[in-house]
């Protein structure tokens, strides 16, 4: 039994990480008001290092852009958290069998990184971060690589676990996936067709697959 979870913003509070994280680097380097907004906007779907070469000149900053990565990766890192319950539901479900992969879009430091700080690396079986595996969701083949770094196959069936109406549930779908998507609050008004479930946040959706499984 498979189950795989996007990571940013529905294992982990990626939103509020990246602006605690931009609050205190404008603070640290004193720069003007509008930096903290600027830095957010950037990097508010995804960061990879070729966004602080821009954001250096932005800036005005003088820092090597592989030096502001790395800062950015190391503070990020240990600025997210996980939301409520993921570890407890995590564990239910590696105790009722399931095995869990990570499908997530993003550079292989910064998502490893998180995983690790956040102590979550250590429940996946399998973890697909789309610039190591060479794509990206909603790719089939994103999901088809998750699923074997878990030791399993997609026709097998499975679920999908995530906020992206497109990377995570149409994705899904398309992978032959059981898909949940994760509102955070928002109402389904996007894709071409519905999740299987939606729910308010992660733990909701470990709870429907754990009832899936009896």
């Amino acid at each position: 039994m498979l189950a795989l979870f996007d990571l940013d913003n529905t294992l982990i509070d990626r939103r509020e990480g990246l602006m605690d994280w931009a609050r205190g680097f404008a603070r640290s380097r004193g720069l003007p008001a509008g930096a903290e907004s600027a830095i957010c906007e950037r990097l508010r779907e995804r960061a990879y290092p070729a966004d602080f070469v821009h954001l250096r000149v932005v800036l005005g900053l003088n820092d090597d852009p592989g030096d502001l990565w790395r800062e950015y990766v190391e503070g990020v890192a240990l600025s997210v958290r996980c939301f409520p319950g993921v570890r407890e539901g995590l564990e239910a479900l590696q105790g009722a069998g399931w095995s869990l992969g990570i499908a997530t879009n993003g550079a292989g430091d910064i998502q490893r990184a998180k995983l690790t700080v956040t102590g979550l690396a250590s429940f996946f079986n399998g973890i697909a971060v789309s610039e190591e595996v060479g794509v990206r969701k909603p790719a089939y083949e994103h999901f088809e690589a998750a699923a074997e770094l878990c030791g399993a196959r997609l026709g097998a069936g499975g679920w999908m676990v995530g906020d992206g109406p497109e990377t995570d549930m149409e994705g899904g779908r398309v992978a032959g996936l059981r898909t949940a998507w994760v509102a955070n609050g928002r109402r389904w008004a996007e894709g071409p067709r519905e999740p299987d479930v939606v729910v308010r946040g992660v733990t909701e959706a470990i709870e429907v697959i754990l009832a899936a499984t009896d």
